[in-house]
C-alpha cells in the first residue's frame, strides 16, 4: 500500500524512525546510531534511560522484558548492542517481510537511490505543514487587470493570506491540514507533490467555499469583510462531508 501511494502521487508513511530506514537503505548497523528514546514502550525506555549507565543494572531490566539479549556491560557501545538487537534483529523477518512489500512497482530501489529525498517522507516528523507553504501552494486565478473584478479579487486575496495565518495560529475552527484536506483530499504533502497544481478561483455563486478534489480546484467567496471571509470559511469546511473528514 505503501509504495502504491508513493508511485501514484499519495502521501508517503511518515511513521518510520530514522534507524529503521537506514537499515531498510543498506546501511550498515555498524554505522546506525541507535537511541533509548526512540523506544515506543513507556516503561521500558524510562527504565533503560534511568540506569542506561549501570551494568547490572540495565541487564536485569533488559532481562525483565526481553527473554534473549546480547550481553551488555558497561559503556554506550554495548547498550548499542543491545537497542540494535531490541530495534531490528528481533524484528528482522517483519522488516524483511516489509522491505519485500516496498519492492512492488520497484520502489524499494528509487528509495535507495535517492534515501536523503525520501527520508522526509518515509520516517517520523514533527514537521507542520504552514501558512506560507499552503499558499504558495495554489496558483492563483486572477481576472484581467484593471477589472473592478480584479480589485475584488485582490482583497480577497488578502483575506485568504490572514485565514491561513490565523489558521496556524489555531484562531479560526479549522487547521492547515483541513483546508488542504477540503481542497485536495490529502490531509498531507506527497512526496511527489501535487498534480495537478491546486488552484484558487474566486466565484460569487456560494457565499461559502467550495472544492473539485479531482481537480485540486477551490473556490472561495468574494467577501466583503475579513469576518465575514473568516466565518464562512470555517461554516463551508467544517461542514463539508467526504474523505473521512467527519
Amino acid at each position: 500500500m505503501i509504495a502504491t501511494s508513493i508511485v501514484h502521487g499519495g502521501p508517503g508513511p511518515r511513521f518510520l524512525s530514522e534507524m529503521l530506514y537506514d537499515h531498510l537503505m543498506g546501511k550498515s548497523t555498524v554505522d546506525i546510531e541507535a537511541r533509548i528514546e526512540d523506544i515506543t514502550d513507556d516503561t521500558m525506555r524510562a527504565s533503560l534511560l534511568e540506569y542506561g549507565n549501570d551494568r547490572q543494572t540495565f541487564k536485569s531490566v533488559a532481562d525483565c522484558w526481553l527473554s534473549s539479549v546480547p550481553k551488555c556491560c558497561v559503556g554506550q557501545e554495548d547498550n548499542q548492542d543491545f537497542m540494535q538487537w531490541y530495534f531490528i534483529y528481533r524484528n528482522h523477518f517483519s522488516i524483511q517481510r516489509f522491505k519485500d512489500g516496498l519492492s512492488a512497482l520497484n520502489v524499494i530501489h528509487a528509495l535507495e537511490q535517492h534515501a536523503s529525498i525520501f527520508k522526509a517522507f518515509m520516517c517520523s516528523s514533527v514537521e507542520q505543514l504552514t501558512s506560507t507553504t499552503l499558499d504558495n501552494l495554489f496558483e492563483v486565478q486572477l481576472s484581467e487587470q484593471g477589472t473592478t473584478r480584479r480589485q475584488e479579487e485582490t482583497r480577497v486575496l488578502a483575506f485568504w493570506r490572514d485565514y491561513l495565518l490565523d489558521t496556524e495560529d489555531k484562531q479560526t475552527g479549522l487547521s492547515l491540514p483541513d483546508i488542504l484536506m477540503f481542497a485536495t483530499g490529502l490531509s498531507s504533502l506527497p512526496p511527489s507533490g501535487i498534480n495537478p497544481r491546486p488552484k484558487l478561483v474566486f466565484q460569487r455563486v456560494s457565499s461559502f467555499p467550495c472544492s473539485r478534489t479531482c481537480a485540486n480546484t477551490m473556490e472561495i467567496p468574494l467577501s466583503m469583510t475579513y469576518e465575514e471571509f473568516q466565518k464562512d470559511m470555517d461554516f463551508g469546511i467544517q461542514n463539508s462531508p467526504g474523505f473521512g473528514l467527519y
